[in-house]
């Protein structure tokens, strides 16, 4: 695939002898893994999915490729892909957590914060970590804190917020 794309679940494990696998799902809409959905590995492989169930927190999925236990067990550990141009859009002001990771991150003034290495979600907003060598920074996604977000570019400048930017009462 030369599309960019989205990880939407991994393969913990093969399960019983059929070439079901165990999947970690993660994706919030539950359709990416409906009978007749196609997801991809990284090397391009296509894979249909023929039908799913829960399973102790997991989703055991059979692909109409994979026959048994032995083809089963050489998807485990890999992603499961989608064309990123399958994801729906976006209000104004908000990312997917793909597009902020690995954007460099930078004060008004120009100094670095690294690079985002994850995004948290959290009830309010969710939090950017920026890490620069052994320093991370939790950067709240606020419209208070942003000063401007260009995923094209992958650079996000920030504000100086004492104690969040900056240690109180001075820029870093």
């Amino acid at each position: 695939m030369r599309e960019p794309t989205v990880v939407v679940g991994r393969v913990t494990r093969a399960h019983g002898v059929r070439g079901e696998v165990a999947v970690l799902v993660l994706s919030e809409t539950p359709e990416r893994f409906a009978p007749g959905a196609r997801l991809f590995l990284e090397d391009g492989t296509t894979l249909t999915v023929e039908r799913t169930r829960p399973h102790g927190g997991r989703l055991l999925v059979k692909f109409h490729e994979i026959a048994d236990r032995t083809r089963a067990e050489g998807l485990r550990g890999r992603s499961l892909l989608i064309p990123e141009s399958m994801l729906p859009p976006l209000p104004e002001g908000a990312w997917w957590p793909h597009q902020i990771e690995g954007c460099e991150v930078v004060t008004e003034s120009g100094r670095s914060l690294g690079r985002v290495v994850e995004v948290v979600p959290n009830p309010a907003n969710d939090l950017w970590v920026a890490r620069e060598g052994e320093e991370e920074t939790l950067i709240p996604a606020l419209r208070d804190v942003l000063v401007s977000v260009d995923v094209e570019a992958k650079r996000i400048v920030v504000r100086e917020v004492p104690g969040l930017t900056a240690p109180e009462g001075e820029p870093r």
